[in-house]
């Protein structure tokens, strides 16, 4: 089966991208690491490009404010070197470095945010956990009444338990 181009399908007079980006949120989970392989793989296979988002969540409630500002730090440098070692990553799968955003929130306010701020942004890939604890607290929230209206672009939901084989078989 092969794609179907995005321009056969937009009608007359509108603005089509030339490439599909591909954005992963992007944690320290093994379900969000077969995200990244999977729209890695997609972008290569589609001629994309993949974007990724890093989220500082802010500290709670502190009652020093010298502590809460070295916790964001931290926060903020942890994901400094998060995108910065996945940017490599996904340059040898996809054959492209990644496009990086780095916000200071929550995680669905955020993504939701980027997505209407960038147009260019096509697809959201995220994976889904395979414990008890659920597919995960962004798929979640993206699912609830109070955001799935807000997505203009379409959710890609990766199994988080897919092995290489297998997210090579379906991307």
């Amino acid at each position: 089966m092969s794609d179907i181009s995005s321009s056969s399908l937009a009608p007359p007079g509108a603005h089509v991208p030339h490439e599909r980006i591909f954005l992963v949120v992007v944690d320290e989970t093994e379900e969000m690491r077969v995200a990244l392989r999977y729209a890695a793989l997609r972008a290569f296979h589609t001629g994309g490009k993949v974007a990724l988002l890093a989220v500082a969540e802010p500290p709670g409630i502190q009652q020093f404010a010298a502590i809460e500002e070295r916790m964001e730090e931290e926060a903020r440098e942890g994901a400094e070197q998060l995108l910065a070692k996945l940017s490599g990553e996904v340059k040898d799968i996809a054959g492209s470095t990644p496009i990086l955003y780095l916000r200071r929130g929550r995680p669905s306010d955020e993504l939701l945010a980027l997505i209407d701020e960038e147009p260019s942004i096509s697809v959201v890939v995220l994976g889904a956990g395979i414990g008890q604890e659920g597919p995960g607290p962004l798929i979640t929230a993206l699912v609830s009444h109070s955001h799935s209206g807000k997505l203009r672009v379409p959710v890609t939901i990766v199994p988080g338990g897919l092995d290489e084989g297998q997210i090579a078989a379906v991307a």
